[in-house]
């Protein structure tokens, strides 16, 4: 099955049967290490991580695969074959970040797991660690899941450059046939946004709503604008929510016709806000929202709005989810300036092995992981990142890790 990398002979790989992952006590699970501070806040994690899963009578059996610069080295591929059947193949994968060149070079290896494993919906929880600085007065109000869809919108890459033959096919075509005059220097992309994409992302957001308690379920979209694409996101993300939810889910108008303003037990909102106001929204109404479902760009900009909110992309745990797969990587960047010095804050990568622990069923070991990273913050044992702003005791890399497993025992 694979060219270069041999799986472990011990551990068990993660099933998925009917609709749910079957894990065992003894996962294989393969992580990437990535590019740049990869090297320093993968290791940091799976320490932690390693330490989390022995707490609650687990063992994780880890599975070096590669996308990335070490990709390049070993197979002349920044994403070769044996990293996508291997995630295939276990189901769950946890990784560093990976380095995107702007405006030439290869395309985002992100993007392209996402799309070639049909990992539909990126899922970032956004919370308040008590101990870092905000800009909020009132950071503890900040409790989101946003829902991303990651395969349509411009995320799709469907574009030509300026002065191409597609590019300038593509403006005469216009013209031609719907009048529609476009200047001839113009690079052109399309964006797709499709009912099946948003339907499915949608009800995995509402699904997640009812089964963690939450109680609304906000659509962000720039339908005022952009019609049969945003516009039609919204339509689509209210169809599914009737069709499918109705004994379980209200409209806005529903909950102040009929209820008074006042939900219901048992039953979940779901409400739409147009894309530009949802910024402010969160910083003036932060506590009205719960969980937020977007198209792919707007959730982009939104996700990292958000994150600092609470501390910033450094400490922010993302995850990429489809049918039964899950790959678990942190927002923020690869920061190759900082490369091998065992200075930046890997509390991002270790979140993101917390999200992953929730979609093994851990749950146990994910609020564990949480409340030691808290608590290590809290005593101000802290990165050069939050040394600057709060002071307390500056520590390196690995040695918060070893901070956050000391804490975490203790519990």
């Amino acid at each position: 099955m694979f060219e270069k990398i041999k799986p472990p002979e011990e551990g068990e790989k993660i099933r998925y049967e009917d609709g749910k992952l079957i894990v065992p006590d003894n996962p294989i699970i393969p992580y990437i290490e990535g590019d740049g501070i990869g090297r320093d806040v993968v290791p940091a994690a799976l320490m932690v991580l390693d330490a989390a899963a022995e707490k609650i009578g687990k063992e994780i059996v880890w599975f070096e695969i590669y996308a990335g610069e070490k990709a390049y080295k070993l197979y002349g591929s920044y994403l070769p074959e044996d990293t996508l059947n291997a995630i295939r193949e276990f189901r769950v994968a946890l990784k560093g970040p990976l380095t995107t060149p702007v405006g030439g070079g290869y395309r985002s290896l992100n993007v392209t797991i996402r799309q070639v494993l049909d990992l539909y919906a990126c899922v970032r929880p956004v919370y308040y660690l008590q101990g870092v600085p905000s800009p909020l007065k009132n950071p503890e109000k900040v409790d989101l899941v946003i829902f991303r869809e990651t395969t349509e919108d411009v995320y799709a890459g469907i574009e030509w450059q300026k002065g191409s033959p597609e590019a300038l096919k593509v403006i005469k075509f216009l013209e031609r046939e719907f009048g529609i005059k476009v200047r001839r220097d113009s690079g052109i992309g399309l964006k797709p946004i499709s009912e099946f994409a948003t339907k499915r992302i949608v009800r995995l957001a509402i699904k997640y709503a009812l089964e963690n308690g939450r109680r609304v379920v906000t659509l962000v979209h720039k339908g005022n604008i952009m019609k049969y694409t945003e516009g039609a996101f919204r339509e689509w993300g209210y169809e599914v929510a009737k069709e499918e939810f109705g004994d379980r889910v209200i409209t806005e108008d529903e909950l102040w016709n009929n209820y008074g303003g006042e939900l219901p037990e048992g039953k979940i909102l779901i409400n739409d806000r147009i894309a530009d106001n949802m910024f402010q929204q969160l910083l003036t109404r932060t506590a009205e929202y719960d969980v937020i479902v977007t198209p792919n760009l707007n959730g982009d900009y939104l996700s990292d709005m958000a994150a600092g909110l609470v501390g910033g992309l450094g400490i922010a745990p993302g995850s990429n989810i489809g049918d039964g797969m899950g790959v678990f990587e942190p927002v923020h960047g690869s920061a190759p300036k900082y490369a091998g010095q065992n200075k930046v804050n890997p509390t991002a990568e270790i979140l993101s092995g917390a999200l992953m622990f929730e979609y093994l069923g851990w749950k146990e070991g994910a609020e564990l992981i949480k409340k030691a990273v808290e608590i290590t913050i809290k005593s101000k044992i802290v990165t050069y990142d939050l040394h600057r702003h709060i002071g307390g005791t500056l520590v390196g890399t690995r040695e918060f890790a070893k901070a956050v497993v000391e804490n975490l025992q203790s519990l």
